[in-house]
């Protein structure tokens, strides 16, 4: 059995998990979900900068799982993760897992490739426009 063949179905699990796992900080930040910010069930103020990252993070990481315009989507999330880890956490030093960044680097880099290599199997954009990747 080839590898290859499981391709789009490894991509589109990818593709759904790490977007549910990122609309779950959204609803942190906009519903004081799962703890809310900081653990203590707050939320984010309506306009603020938090506020439009969790928007992002809910409903980003939703159309990433139905992958829905998932190529433009997915850049979008990638530079957002990468103006959160150079504005929150590369301040506070060079190394990610010192400074706290490691989900930011990590996310920016999975939206990034997931830009270039498309939704795989079982997304919308492949339903409705008939594409293949």
């Amino acid at each position: 059995m080839k590898l290859n063949r499981l391709e789009p179905y490894t991509l589109a699990a990818l593709r759904i998990v790490g977007g549910f796992l990122f609309s779950l900080h959204g609803f942190q930040k906009l519903f004081g979900m799962f703890g809310g910010l900081g653990g203590s069930g707050a939320q984010a103020t309506l306009g603020s900068l938090t506020w439009f990252a969790g928007v992002l993070e809910c409903f980003g990481g939703l159309l990433i799982v139905a992958g829905l315009f998932t190529r433009p989507v997915a850049f979008l999330l990638s530079g957002q993760m990468a103006v959160a880890y150079f504005m929150r956490h590369a301040p506070r030093g060079f190394w990610p897992n010192l400074n706290g960044g490691e989900l930011a680097a990590l996310y920016c880099f999975l939206f990034l490739f997931i830009t270039a290599a498309g939704p795989g199997a079982f997304s919308l954009d492949r339903s409705v426009r008939g594409k293949r990747k």
